[in-house]
């Protein structure tokens, strides 16, 4: 009998980490950094906002009946105010944010330039957070509304009633399977779902228009409805104000358009300092599509809340989660209502997609340059292992019910648009702009209304945006805390005079004093060499090179090493440098040196006086501390030949 061949271990990790710049490697001198981005193929604008529109466009096949949900009769008059807020707020935002950041790195960059140190860090851990929850989010979301067409539709309800949970995990398995081969943004395929399902809802629009308008008693019994209901026009508008942030799914899309930016085919003259042309048709790529959607908002909403009963849109009802294709099926017959279902699922799914591959993009744009990532969280496919299996997490949590994850999506979505106005506003006040401060000011104050109206009516959305913050946030520490021993310099460059230290000492022993600058007069170096001298017994002759390692922003956790070399009291021979932590800074001169020369190189230090866990400590947050034993351990891991490995003393 044949015999499977399983794959070995090697082959399995190998693939499992296709495409990691450093798998593989069993130690070096630098640490790992990702591979360049590989070029994109650029399209058109209109192609480009395809890409953007399966995310975008796809809401249409819930928004409606959440609306109506939310709002009830008021749902067409609080839609114009989202309409309002999305062509007065998020479309100006977002027009700036490209601007500010053409190569697709979105609001989160943005606000990452403005702060430093831990608190910059924690922020944009913060961030990444609701970005995880508005991403994730869609994925089930969108899963769980395909399965709601799927399972309502005439010719297979009675086959798929009640298995609403396993049909939603089984998309979203597909989807990470999907991942785990291989996915490509297919920039073509989204153009066709797109212009298929925006066809089918232009369709659908005009025919409930149509009965709208034909049947006249419809438009009278609701407007009658109203003012029975709500009194007076004034009463309506505010109560809209008060119901809008309730829609705010609506306004899904733009960071999405955003990070699709490079993907943008701009013009001929543009470079990489300044895409002219690629920022412009951003701006059309918006532009276009935040229109299109405001229409269909308008018109989906007046049409299923003028045409389909009240009890139709709640849970059980015919039209939750599906209200479009309710009435596809219902004035337009079984046959066209089956195509529209076919249509709301692949673009749903394709949703899904978009928002797997900005996840893919996000994370490891911002953990592992944090070292707040393990090095698989380089590669693909473990990602897309764990984002599918906390997606089946979520889909369970929320039992696959597209309205109770409407909370959570609508706070990723706010909270992202508020930190972008604010991104945008203080970039328009460091520019000099005031009067485009003044108005991104008002919006940020709209957007971060919207976001505290919305967490207050629907905590469950803070609560699980929460807890991916927390998640976040805890394995960042522990990875962090667990590569603390890791060489994290990706370079280092001597300048002339460092080169001519290190030829100097090659001819003789090379020997380094790792000293903590002072003063830095004559007799600050002099007592140095003497006290190195007595505590490890070297004789007069033995000559030295001090370094001299100065702290720059500690919770940074890769950067370059430049070395410069100066001679002090025409005497004293110093090596200076900046790092973000002493002991790797030093660790990483030690065996360039060794690489460069041949030569073993030694370096000397003073035990530092202290508790030992408040050294580490202070090395962990602050890149100092203990730092001859923290030294020795950073070389250790990174030569695992001792023979090869640069020599440390403590005296």
């Amino acid at each position: 009998m044949a015999t499977i061949e399983h794959p070995s271990p090697g082959r399995l990790r190998a693939w499992m980490l296709e495409g990691l710049s450093d798998m593989g490697r069993k130690g070096g001198t630098t640490a790992p950094h990702a591979e360049p981005e590989p070029a994109h193929r650029e399209q058109r604008w209109w192609r480009v906002m395809c890409l953007t529109g399966v995310d975008y466009f796809s809401t249409l096949g819930y928004q409606p009946g959440i609306a109506a949900l939310a709002a009830g009769l008021l749902s067409p008059l609080a839609t114009i105010v989202l309409v309002i807020v999305t062509l007065a707020g998020a479309l100006p935002v977002y027009r700036r944010v490209a601007e500010e950041s053409p190569h697709g790195q979105g609001s989160i960059a943005m606000l990452e330039r403005l702060l430093s140190f831990w608190k910059g860090k924690l922020f944009v851990l913060t961030l990444l957070g609701f970005a995880a929850t508005d991403f994730l989010i869609t994925i089930t979301l969108s899963a769980a509304d395909a399965s709601t067409h799927l399972i309502e539709n005439p010719h297979l309800n009675s086959v798929l009633h009640g298995r609403q949970m396993l049909i939603t995990l089984l998309l979203v398995a597909l989807l990470g399977a999907v991942f785990l081969k291989g996915f490509l943004e297919a920039i073509g395929v989204a153009v066709a779902l797109v212009g298929v399902y925006l066809a089918l809802n232009v369709v659908v629009v005009v025919t409930g228009l149509w009965h709208v308008v034909t049947a006249g008693h419809v438009v009278t019994d609701w407007t009658s409805a109203l003012t029975t209901e709500h009194g007076n026009v004034f009463v309506m508008v505010g109560l809209a104000l008060i119901v809008f942030p309730k829609l705010a799914l609506g306004l899904s899309g733009f960071e999405t358009g955003v990070a699709v930016m490079p993907h943008v085919r701009g013009d001929p003259a543009d470079t990489e300092e300044r895409p002219t042309g690629r920022i412009r048709d951003t701006k059309k790529l918006l532009t276009t599509a935040a229109l299109i959607m405001s229409c269909f908002l308008i018109a989906t909403s007046l049409i299923t809340t003028l045409l389909i009963p009240a009890h139709e849109f709640k849970s059980g009802g015919q039209a939750n989660g599906r209200a479009l294709a309710y009435l596809a099926h219902e004035y337009l017959g079984n046959a066209f209502g089956t195509v529209y279902d076919i249509s709301t699922i692949a673009i749903l799914w394709f949703a899904g997609a978009s928002a797997m591959a900005g996840l893919l993009n996000l994370m490891p744009r911002y953990l592992p340059r944090y070292g707040m990532a393990p090095h698989w969280a380089r590669a693909v496919r473990p990602m897309v292992i764990v984002f599918t299996l906390i997606a089946f997490l979520v889909t369970w949590i929320f039992n696959a019910d597209v309205d109770a994850q409407g909370g959570a999506y609508a706070t990723g979505v706010l909270v992202l648009i508020s930190s972008a106005a604010i991104a945008v506003t203080i970039a328009s006040r460091k520019a000099g702009q005031r009067r485009w401060a003044v108005a991104f000011g008002v919006i940020a104050t709209v957007f971060l209304y919207t976001t505290v109206v919305n967490v207050i009516e629907r905590p469950a959305g803070v609560k699980i945006g929460a807890c991916f913050i927390a998640g976040i946030i805890l394995v960042s520490l522990l990875s962090r805390l667990a590569r603390a021993f890791e060489l994290r310099v990706t370079s280092v460059t001597l300048d002339g005079m460092a080169e001519r230290f290190v030829r100097d000492m090659a001819s003789r022993k090379i020997r380094f004093i790792a000293n903590e600058p002072d003063r830095r007069d004559k007799a600050e170096y002099r007592d140095k060499i003497e006290q190195i001298r007595q505590d490890n017994d070297l004789p007069e002759q033995e000559d030295f090179v001090f370094v001299e390692v100065t702290v720059t922003d500690p919770s940074e956790f890769e950067a370059g090493l430049a070395v410069h070399g100066e001679v002090l009291h025409n005497r004293y021979r110093v090596m200076t440098l900046e790092s973000a932590s002493i002991p790797n800074a030093l660790a990483a001169l030690l065996l360039h040196v060794r690489d460069s020369t041949g030569c073993t190189p030694h370096i000397y230090f003073e035990w530092t006086e202290g508790n030992p866990f408040a050294n580490f400590l202070r090395f962990f947050l602050f890149g100092q501390g203990e730092v001859a034993p923290v030294t020795r351990e950073v070389l250790r891991e990174a030569e695992p030949d001792r023979r090869r490995r640069p020599r440390v003393h403590t005296g």
